[in-house]
């Protein structure tokens, strides 16, 4: 102890911890961003393919060390290309956790025509999609989407999906008081824990609450069964009641 450098402590500053602090946060989002993406076994063929370039390094092989140095360059862009989805996840809930909105919240009677119109198509086994927006716009998520920018209300939301209807066949997204589009095709979850017997439609659901902060309702069209998407998971069979109770709450929306 009494050889003990102290010095070296005075050396250490409160700069010097944050800086391990925030590397060791960037290691830890890196690694878990390998373990739940398709990462990991890339990671592992890069570190091979590194091992190689170390081994042509040490033998000093000048072709195999060139065509190493090339490929780092194209791989560094093809790494960009293969994670675009997984990039646009994580970038988008960093977003999510910042709290800064600029949509307006959806109100009590928004929710109100949402579950009236859910319940009639519901009765009439008419499939439907609505995405309800809350901090966050999915418009760089969707496509083919249709202009609609008018007040929310039942006898359009059900217009919109009747079947002869030319928009039925996509989702409905609602932003504050106002259906902004119709006929949007959205992301497909891969998720594996969805039954088989749920289609496309609610494998759409589950792609938009997993890409975003939205929710998602859907009206099965060969049930009629109510289902709400909210973070990544479904929430099954539900009656009209119970659903107001679930968006009130995931909209964070007090009865008045």
């Amino acid at each position: 102890m009494a050889n003990f450098n102290w010095e070296l402590v005075n050396l250490f500053s409160w700069k010097d911890l944050l800086d391990i602090l925030a590397v060791s946060a960037f290691i830890y989002g890196v690694l878990h961003f390998l373990r739940i993406t398709r990462g990991l076994q890339i990671f592992k063929g890069i570190v091979v393919l590194a091992g190689f370039w170390l081994f042509a390094e040490l033998l000093n092989l000048r072709a195999l060390s060139w065509v190493f140095e090339k490929l780092w360059t194209v791989g560094l862009f093809s790494l960009v290309v293969i994670f675009q989805p997984e990039i646009r996840k994580t970038l988008s809930r960093l977003g999510q956790k910042t709290g800064i909105s600029f949509i307006k919240p959806v109100e009590e009677r928004v929710v109100d025509r949402v579950v009236r119109a859910c319940s009639f198509l519901s009765d009439r086994q008419i499939g439907a999609l609505i995405v309800i927006e809350r901090g966050q716009s999915v418009e760089g998520v969707v496509e083919g989407c249709v202009l609609i920018d008018s007040l929310v209300s039942v006898e359009l939301l059900i217009t919109i999906f009747n079947p002869i209807s030319p928009l039925h066949d996509g989702a409905v997204v609602v932003r504050g008081d106002r259906v902004v589009y119709a006929s949007c095709i959205l992301p497909l979850s891969k998720s594996a824990e969805l039954p088989k017997k749920y289609g496309t439609r609610h494998r759409a659901a589950l792609g938009i609450v997993e890409e975003t902060d939205a929710v998602c309702v859907v009206v099965s069209e060969e049930t009629g069964e109510i289902s709400l998407a909210v973070g990544g998971k479904l929430h099954r069979n539900l009656d009209p009641e119970i659903l107001r109770e679930l968006l009130f709450k995931e909209l964070k929306i007090e009865k008045a």
